[in-house]
Order: structure tokens, then sequence, then C-alpha cells
């Protein structure tokens, strides 16, 4: 009976000591656990500069997006446009310069194409008093390959003929800044004819004059294109202009 009661407390105990150990190593775990779940406390002047670097971010962001689409909106104005069967035309030039010829899609699109004539001013002045002017202005064709790839208006040099007379080459241009300062100052004008003064157009170099039209564009073929301006006035004694680009 003495043996059978020993052996039973020794029993006894060694299950207490197991039982206590797993205690201790549940303990233990869940203490690693709550740890890891559990983040650290954030200061105050912590969560504000936080808060303030986020807004000062978003206001960069908005910023940045402003700034791309007023750049968009600049490289819209300044890039070429292409034209349909009705364009707006704009001769003009200095009273002792040449004459420079303009196309837009509309009055305040960049030129689809600018050309600078050797002719003066004064001379297409006194062709037009005659009432009939006739511009052609020819290219060469550098065969088919460059021909069609490049369209016609974008030719760089061209041979230049008014009413039927050989007067000098012509050039294509980019549109500057004097010939914006033109374009900008006859941008009310839908019809007509005038003279800008020294400084409100053309720059120092004088008086501008110029003749503004709405022309109608006809396409014969890839080598060949006509500009014929819409004058109300042809039957009271109005000049009639007429523009041609060939590639020959």
């Amino acid at each position: 009976m003495i043996g059978r009661g020993s052996e039973d407390k020794k029993k006894k105990k060694e299950e207490g000591k197991v039982a206590a150990e797993e205690i201790v190593a549940f303990s233990t775990t869940c203490d690693d656990d709550d740890e890891a779940d559990v983040a650290p406390p954030v200061k105050a002047g912590a969560r504000k500069k936080r808060s303030s670097s986020s807004a000062v971010a978003a206001v960069a962001v908005r910023v940045s997006r402003f700034r791309t689409a007023l750049a968009a909106a600049v490289a819209g104005r300044n890039r070429p446009v292409g034209f349909g069967p009705r364009v707006t035309g704009t001769l003009f030039g200095c009273r002792r310069g040449h004459v420079h010829l303009a196309f837009q899609a509309d009055p305040r699109a960049c030129p689809a194409v600018l050309i600078e004539l050797a002719t003066p001013t004064s001379a297409l002045v006194r062709e037009m008093a005659s009432g009939l002017v006739r511009i052609a202005l020819e290219c060469d064709r550098r065969g088919s390959a460059g021909a069609s790839a490049k369209k016609l208006v974008e030719e760089p040099l061209w041979r230049a003929y008014c009413n039927g007379r050989k007067c000098g080459y012509a050039v294509r241009r980019e549109c500057g800044p004097a010939d914006w300062r033109v374009l900008r100052a006859v941008e009310p004008v839908s019809t007509g004819a005038g003279v800008l003064p020294a400084g409100g157009g053309g720059g120092d170099a004088g008086e501008t004059m110029y003749l503004r039209a709405r022309f109608e564009r006809v396409v014969g073929s890839r080598d060949s294109e006509a500009f014929y301006m819409m004058n109300p006035d042809v039957n009271n004694g109005g000049p009639e202009l007429s523009i041609y680009l060939l590639r020959v």
C-alpha cells in the first residue's frame, strides 16, 4: 500500500511538471504574437509631418499636370495644322521687303504653309492694281519615291512666276515671331486689305501691307494644287487672285 501511494504521488508530480511547462510555452507564444500584431504607437509630431508631406506631394502632382496641359496647349498652337477645301490665305510684307504667303486652316491656327517670295511687295501691289494676278510656284520632282513621301506644300524651294513672268525663287519657312505678330494683328479680319503701322505687327522694318481672304483649295493630284481667292468684290472691280503649286 505504501509503495503504491508513493508511486501515485510521483506520477502526479511529473504530470504537474509537464502541465507547468506547457503553460509557460503557451504564454511565451502568445506574447510574441501580440508584439507582432500590435504596431508601436505613432507620435503626434510624426503623424503631422507625414500628413504635411502627403499634401506637398499632392500639390506637386497637380502643378506637374497643369504644366503638362499648358505645354500641350502651346505646342498645339505652334504646330502646323493640315487644311481642307476652304482655307484662310494672307499675303503680307513690308513696303520695301518681300511678299510672304501664309495658308491657315483657320485664322487662329499655325500656318500649314508659309512661303517667302522674292517678289517685292511694291511690285505685287502694282500687279494687283490690274485686277488679275496669277502666281505659280514650281518645284522639281525628285523621283516617285521622294514625291510620294513628301506633301506638295512641304517642298522647300520653288521657282516663282507672277502673271507668266519669272520673279525669282520662293522658299518655305517656319512661322517666326515677326510672322506671328502680323497674323495675330490681322486675325479679326476675314476679308480685306490694309496697312499695319510700323511696330504694329511688322516689327521695325516699317509699315506692313496685307491682303487677307478665304481661298478655295482644289487638289488636282499629289503634284498639283490650286488656291482660288473667294472675293465677294470681284464683280465690283476687286482683284482676282489665284495661286498654283506644281511639281514638275
